[in-house]
Parts: structure tokens; C-alpha cells; sequence
């Protein structure tokens, strides 16, 4: 897999993707009047980050083409479906901003699929084999070798209608039958050597109940669904190119709709698992909070963390279209986060590791209050309302005794601005019996104020705080990388994935908050001045306010223009 970290598609001019390059030229030439989409996951969990690049790429293609996008659920396996997928599905495509024209089920399609399988056997083209899933598997050969003949592969049109319809009815245990296309055994690509078309399965369904007890084959649903709702452009994961020409084949076998598949790269992320089975094994074994924690890839998990649409839309636009894998770094991910965030965010003030400060020449039980911005964006827009008074906090790393020269923060002797208010100079350092610092006695300039009547006077430190008196206590989650190789598409054979989870992904905290911040309602992620991005956890209770931390304020990384 090429790794091609922190790497972007120019933004000026920007280039057509090839997606977009056959889908104009099939326009011009008169190939469809319009483009049809369809966005086809299995409700068999939740949607990821890699789901958001297929979700944008088709619906973004629709849109900008004039067309439509069906959202078609591929319920074949009734095993693992449930309907509490199929609803978190429709939540996730509808908090990234998008619409479907229908919403649509392989399921719906179950009779037509149906009668087109008993069409294949009526012409000689398909057959029911009695061999067990690991003699089929023998069966099929290698790349360098055919594949074997089935003793059954040549039974009677007559027995095999009889024998498909005795499992439709029921009367053979899962796993007992199965029935197969009957194309060519030394076909060159594997897909080819007489594909499974049903299995039979004993197992209620999500919407159709207990009606079948068989179900057809992912490659005998996809291209014959996309067929019947006239989707011009089914665009897929690189994964499925093998599966395309068996595609094309059931389609041109039936003599029907020619829907055609395109595959694009999928998206590969650093330090992030994005299979659902292993995604599905962390929620079933607790190693997570659930498929909304946080530290999860899922599109719900990272909304909880704080994570906008906008930025994953932006993040989807800057990583393009591809037909080769890529590993994409994380970090550009967030660069998008901030890039929105930080226009869009309203600001706060909490310390987290807090040092007290007294104010010796406030008046006692004197409360001042400051019309803060909410965004120093727009520092005409809405403000906050800040409380002053004579006892505070800063955090303990806004202070040292034996500062460095280039050290300017607070210091003894030194003067610095506490944002917003006035500039204060440490007179005093108050320390316990062990010699820890427990306290810092100062003096406020009242001729500092912003806005007053005074000449403004700069100092070079300028630094967050909280009234003491007025804090709210808060908890926060700070969240980490989920884990700790960068690659996780590329462990060794011989250690498992959970090896490599890092165990200091979660840490949980406290902070000390202005009063203001428990009460916004702007619904997007907040920022902690000089700290980092911080969203409002749905676990918070009145007078417990939880805070899930986003995204940090800060990072090196620049994404290439």
C-alpha cells in the first residue's frame, strides 16, 4: 500500500476526478439524460469514516450532475442485520447533509431475484450442489490450477427446479444445499468457477420474517438490484474490481438493465481500523464504550467526540478519488477540524491544573463583569459575559518560579495579562510544608483595562483563568488514538490487532470552567482558550457537565497545496 501522508489534490485549478471524467463524457454523449447513484450498505453495523467517503463521492456526484442517489440497504444475511443499523444508517447520511431519493432494500427484490434464479437453471445455467463449503472451497482450485468439476454439476433442469424449490420450502438444513451458477470450472478468474447464486438460512429477517429460508449471494443481488433501479453509475471500493465481470455477466446473461460498476481507492487511515467485524468484536468484548465511544472511527463515534460534517466533507475533497490505495494521515483529518472549528467555534475559558491567585488590592466581595467575544472572529457578533474577582485560578503551567528568560508567563516580579481583564504582577509565592506552591498573592493594575480611559500598556504574556467563586467543575475525556501502529492494515501475521490498542486512549479529568460555557447551545464543539476543541457529551447531567475533548488547538502538521 503506498503511503502518501499529508499528500492533496491541488485546490486551483482543481482537476476532474476520473469518476467525474466518465461521468461527463457519458452525459455528452447522449449515454444517460441524467445519473443514477445508490449508496448499498449491509445494516449489519455501524457506518464509519471510510462509509463518508463513499457516502460524499456518491451523493456529491448526483448532486453536482443533476441525478439522484437511492439508498438501498444489502440485507441478504439476516444472521447479522438488524434494524437497529438500519436506523443509525439513515441518521448518519442525514448529520452529513445528504437526502436519498428512495430508500430501498435488496429485500424488496427477494421474488425477482428469485425467478431469475430458477430462469438460470431452466437454462442449463445454474445447478444445486450438495458438497459442503469446504469441498466447494477444494473445489475451486488456485490462480495456477482449475478448478474441479462437482459431482452434482450436471444433475437434470427437472431435479434441479425440484431440489431449489424443497430448499425455498424449507426442507433441508442450513448448509445442506446450495445453488450455483453453472459457468466454467478452469475460468481464469476464480470469481467465475460456478459462484454460489443461494445458501439456505433458518433465520427470521429484519423485514421479510420468516418467508424465505434462503437467501441469495452478495453477486447475485448487487448488479441485478442496481439493474432494477436503473442506477447508471455503481460506484464501488477497489476490493470489488474482481467481482465486476461477474457483474457484467449476470446482467448480460438476464438480458437486462446494463447498469456498470466503477471502483474508487478506499479509505485508509492512520492509527484507525475501519473493518466492521473488528469494529463489532471491541464493542462486543467492552474494550470500547460502545460503536458511539469516542475513540471509535464510526461516523456516530466521531460525532459524539465533536467532529463536523463540514470537516469530514472537506477532509473527503482534499483526499480525492483514487484507483490505487492510499493510507492518508490522520492528521489531516484533524487539520479539517480545526479548519472549520476555529472559524466557527464559540471560545471559553477553563483550567484544567489549577493555581490559585489572590488579588491583595481587589476590593473583598467585588464582582466585575467583561462582555467577552464569543469568536474574536467576529468581535462585533455575540458575546459572553465573564466574572472577575479577587481569587482565581491559572493553570500551574502559566507560572515558574525560576523562569527562563524567554519565559513569559507569570513569574515572581513579573507582570502578565490575564486575557481579557487587566494586567497583574506576582508579589508572592505561597508554598505548603513539603514546598509545593499552593498559592500566588498579586497585584492588579486597574488603569489596564481594556477599553478604559487609560493609555494601553502592553506586556508580552498574556494568559486564561477563572473566577474561583463562579467556576463550574466539569469532567473531561481526554481522547487519544485508539492505537499505537500507524499502519494497522499491516500487522503481522502472528499478532493480533488488539496488540497494538493503546491503553492510555482514554483518560478522564477535571477542569474549572466560566460560568458561560455550560450553557451553549451552539451544538458544534467549543474551544477552551489556549488549549483545545472540546464538545458537550450527551452523558451530561444537570450540575455534571462532561466534555469530550476533540481535537488539540495546535499541531505542526500543514497539508501540501
Amino acid at each position: 500500500m503506498e503511503d502518501i501522508s499529508k499528500n492533496t489534490a491541488p485546490e486551483e485549478p482543481r482537476k476532474l476526478n476520473f469518476l467525474e471524467e466518465i461521468i461527463e463524457n457519458d452525459l455528452k454523449e447522449g449515454k444517460f439524460k441524467s445519473i443514477m447513484t445508490r449508496f448499498p450498505p449491509e445494516p449489519n453495523g455501524y457506518l464509519h469514516l471510510g462509509h463518508a467517503k463513499s457516502i460524499c463521492l456518491n451523493f456529491g456526484l448526483a448532486q453536482k450532475y443533476g441525478g439522484k442517489t437511492n439508498l438501498r440497504y444489502d440485507d441478504t444475511n439476516p444472521v447479522k442485520e438488524d434494524t437497529e443499523y438500519v436506523d443509525s444508517i439513515k441518521e448518519d447520511i442525514k448529520w452529513l447533509g445528504f437526502q436519498w431519493d428512495k430508500e430501498l432494500y435488496a429485500s424488496d427484490y427477494f421474488d425477482q431475484l428469485y425467478a431469475w434464479a430458477e430462469e438460470l437453471i431452466e437454462r442449463g445455467l445454474a445447478y444445486v450442489d450438495d458438497q459442503t463449503q469446504e469441498q466447494i472451497r477444494e473445489g475451486r482450485g488456485t490462480i495456477d490450477t482449475p478448478g474441479k468439476e462437482s459431482p452434482y454439476r450436471n444433475r437434470s433442469v427437472e431435479e434441479n427446479l425440484r431440489l431449489f424449490r424443497e430448499m425455498r420450502d424449507g426442507k433441508y438444513a442450513d448448509g445442506e444445499k446450495v445453488l450455483r451458477a453453472k459457468i466454467d470450472m478452469a475460468h481464469p478468474n476464480m470469481m467465475f468457477r460456478d459462484p454460489l447464486l443461494y445458501r439456505i438460512k433458518h433465520a427470521s429477517h429484519h423485514r421479510t420474517g420468516d418467508k424465505w429460508c434462503i437467501y441469495p449471494m452478495y453477486d447475485f443481488t448487487h448488479g441485478q438490484c442496481d439493474s432494477i433501479e436503473h442506477i447508471t453509475h455503481s460506484i464501488c471500493t477497489l476490493e470489488f474490481d474482481v467481482h465486476r465481470p461477474l457483474y457484467d455477466w449476470f446482467i448480460e446473461t438476464l438480458g437486462i438493465y446494463p447498469s456498470h460498476q466503477y471502483e474508487f481507492a478506499r479509505l485508509n487511515l492512520t492509527y484507525t481500523l475501519m473493518s466492521k467485524r473488528k469494529l463489532l468484536e471491541l464493542v462486543q468484548k467492552q474494550i470500547v464504550a460502545g460503536w458511539d465511544d469516542p475513540r471509535m472511527p464510526t461516523l456516530c463515534g466521531v460525532r459524539r467526540r465533536g467532529f463536523t460534517p463540514e470537516s469530514l466533507k472537506m477532509f473527503c475533497d482534499k483526499i480525492g478519488v483514487s484507483k490505487r490505495d492510499q493510507l492518508m494521515d490522520i492528521q489531516l483529518l484533524e487539520w479539517c477540524l480545526r479548519q472549520d472549528l476555529n472559524a466557527r467555534s464559540n471560545r471559553y475559558m477553563v483550567v484544567q491544573d489549577p493555581l490559585k491567585v489572590t488579588i491583595t488590592n481587589w476590593e473583598k466581595g467585588k464582582v466585575e463583569w467583561f462582555d467577552c467575544p464569543l469568536n474574536p472572529a467576529e468581535p462585533d457578533g455575540a458575546k459572553r459575559k465573564v466574572p472577575f474577582t479577587g481569587e482565581l485560578y491559572i493553570e500551574k503551567a502559566d507560572f515558574m518560579e525560576d523562569a527562563p528568560k524567554k519565559f513569559f508567563r507569570l513569574k515572581p516580579d513579573g507582570e502578565v495579562r490575564l486575557k481579557y481583564t487587566y494586567i497583574i504582577k506576582c508579589e508572592e509565592v505561597v508554598k505548603d510544608a513539603e514546598g509545593n506552591i499552593v498559592e500566588l498573592r498579586c497585584t492588579y493594575d486597574p488603569t489596564t483595562r481594556p477599553g478604559g480611559s487609560e493609555e494601553w500598556r502592553s506586556v508580552k504574556g498574556t494568559i486564561h483563568w477563572v473566577s474561583i467563586d463562579h467556576a463550574e467543575e466539569i469532567e473531561l475525556r481526554q481522547y487519544d488514538r485508539l492505537f499505537t501502529k500507524a499502519n494497522m492494515n499491516d500487522i503481522p501475521e502472528d499478532m493480533d490487532y488488539k496488540d497494538f490498542l493503546n491503553p492510555d486512549s482514554l483518560t478522564i479529568g477535571k477542569g474549572y470552567a466560566e460560568p458561560a460555557l455550560t450553557g451553549d447551545t451552539s451544538g458544534i464543539a467549543v474551544q477552551f482558550e489556549r488549549t483545545g476543541y472540546y464538545f458537550k457529551d450527551p452523558d451530561s447531567k444537570p450540575g455534571h457537565a462532561i466534555f469530550n475533548k476533540t481535537v488539540a488547538l495546535k499541531d505542526s502538521y500543514k497539508p501540501e497545496s
